[in-house]
């Protein structure tokens, strides 16, 4: 259920969860039951292990960065609670769950190009771009997208359905080697 439902938007979502089990509920009534218990939940978010110091070295270089989630502005606000001067590292932040500009969710390109066409000036050209997914749905909405894909999965999904589009496949980004991707090297020493 999990990887159905990872990358939908938020009604999408909960239509497949009441669809699966069954339940006597409108999407609406089931984001509004679970959005209490998600919020304790999203607080306590931590980042995957890798992120900070690549993010923190992406910037550092002046690569453009942006996130493009799935998550409405409220989820991602309360995910993001104890790492806001981390996302303030990103050029702008795109949740699609309620963004009025991203009119379908994942595997929809959507997300992704409404991210790109945010930064300033000319927008990147989409084969240009790298995303960072750990969902199936994401890496198909890259790849919809004309962007390289990155999966970093959920050891608990089956990503075999994207083995033949996506780009790599590593089990942490603290696997990830930035040069292989024509970024700067680390250079093992960050500044803050």
């Amino acid at each position: 259920m999990k990887q159905k439902m990872m990358g939908t938007k938020i009604l999408e979502g909960a239509q497949l969860m009441i669809d699966e089990l069954g339940l006597p509920f409108t999407p609406q009534d089931w984001v509004q039951m679970s959005r209490d218990r998600m919020t304790e939940v999203f607080v306590t978010a931590k980042l995957m292990p890798g992120v900070d110091k690549l993010i923190r070295h992406l910037h550092q270089h002046n690569v453009p960065i942006a996130v493009a989630t799935s998550s409405t502005k409220y989820s991602f606000d309360r995910k993001a609670t104890h790492h806001q001067e981390f996302f303030h590292l990103f050029h702008h932040i795109v949740c699609a769950g309620d963004d009025p500009d991203v009119k379908r969710g994942k595997p929809s390109p959507d997300a992704f190009l409404v991210a790109a066409s945010r930064f300033d000036g000319e927008p990147p050209i989409p084969s240009n771009c790298l995303v960072f997914e750990d969902a199936t749905l994401g890496v198909q909405a890259a790849k919809s997208a004309g962007m390289h894909a990155v999966l970093v999965p959920d050891k608990r999904l089956d990503t075999t359905s994207i083995d033949d589009i996506v780009d790599q496949v590593i089990p942490s980004i603290e696997q990830f080697v930035p040069q292989e991707w024509g970024l700067p090297p680390y250079d093992g020493v960050l500044r803050t």
